[in-house]
């Protein structure tokens, strides 16, 4: 079991009523005490160490198999084959395949592969939106990935609604502004087996994610640690759960009452490791001012920022590829 506490977002997903609250109360009312309770405990998981897991979310298994068995096929390819949707093709999309060690997480190549994703859009001029590259070897992906993103960009909103509610804002206070029309990033990481005896050699680095809030479907491998108050602590893969974290841009909006915290990855277990984060951001034309009431603090450097959420998204990525972005711009 993980230290991580574990919430069920059922009441949010589907409306329906709390189990011993809808009991007690009838079904409206016990629906709106089954959102609260909901509320109380994502609140104070943001607080603590800005990651839980969730259950509920209502993500049918047979799509996250699917997905799985998609992804596993595109990685068994050659790398020749992985190339025909290398980024570089996918122009200021973004989107498309790297090799091991062609991400860099502060500063430092990952021990990894993965596929960039995204919303799927017709070409334009917004850098990180536009269409997706999929790999003609395995047309089930595209079905899949496309799928998965409609189903987990609902199960974000519902998220987001809980952490309305827990900082005494509307349900909809987010669905309405900020994530109206959400940056939706999706990425599929693949992680060869990593040196069991390398102190130095990381999956993922240690880093804070960007934006609003993660979704992570993580195969039963393992590897995800979490640095949280008491120190760092494994999160491990729980069935029919999701791990979420809050990013630096929830932080900037509570003004730091909800951490955005740090994290890294390790394949320790001797065999491949496949994760699915899904990213759930601010819209891209959106500005970011702390909520009214948040206190204001440093960060991420920075006293204030002002802006877009896309112009701040477009400094950030551009440090994880910085070579393409330079050719790019």
């Amino acid at each position: 079991m993980s230290e991580l506490p574990i919430i069920d977002v059922s009441p949010l997903v589907t409306g329906g009523p709390a189990k011993e609250a809808g009991k007690q109360a009838g079904n409206e009312a016990g629906n709106e005490a089954g959102k609260e309770a909901v509320a109380e405990a994502i609140g104070a998981a943001c607080r603590d160490s800005g990651f839980f897991y969730i259950r509920g979310h209502g993500v049918p298994a047979e799509l996250i198999d699917r997905l799985d068995a998609a992804a596993r096929r595109f990685f068994a390819l050659p790398d020749e084959v992985k190339n025909e949707i290398a980024m570089e093709r996918g122009g200021r999309a973004w989107r498309g395949f790297f090799p091991v060690g062609g991400e860099l997480t502060s500063g430092r190549p990952d021990l990894k592969e993965g596929v960039y994703f995204g919303a799927e859009e017709p070409p334009g001029p917004r850098p990180l939106h536009g269409p997706n590259l999929f790999p003609a070897q395995v047309p089930e992906l595209r079905a899949a990935v496309l799928d998965y993103l409609d189903r987990m960009t609902e199960v974000g909103q519902a998220v987001m609604a809980g952490v309305a509610l827990s900082l005494g804002l509307d349900e909809g206070y987010f669905r309405t502004g900020y994530t109206a029309d959400p940056t939706i990033l999706f990425r599929i990481f693949h992680y060869p087996p990593g040196p069991p005896d390398d102190p130095d050699t990381w999956g993922v680095g240690e880093h804070t994610d960007y934006g609003l809030l993660t979704l992570l479907l993580q195969d039963a491998n393992g590897g995800l640690q979490v640095h949280t108050r008491s120190g760092w602590v494994e999160a491990p893969p729980l069935e029919g759960t999701f791990v979420c974290n809050i990013g630096d841009m929830l932080d900037k909006l509570t003004g730091g009452r909800y951490r955005s915290t740090p994290h890294r990855v390790r394949n320790r277990s001797g065999n491949e490791r496949l994760s699915f984060p899904f990213f759930f951001d601010p819209g891209w034309d959106s500005e970011v001012p702390p909520l009214p009431y948040a206190p204001g603090r440093r960060w991420d450097g920075q006293v204030d920022f002002t802006g877009t959420y896309g112009e701040y998204l477009l400094a950030k990525v551009s440090k994880v590829f910085p070579e393409l972005f330079e050719r790019q711009t």
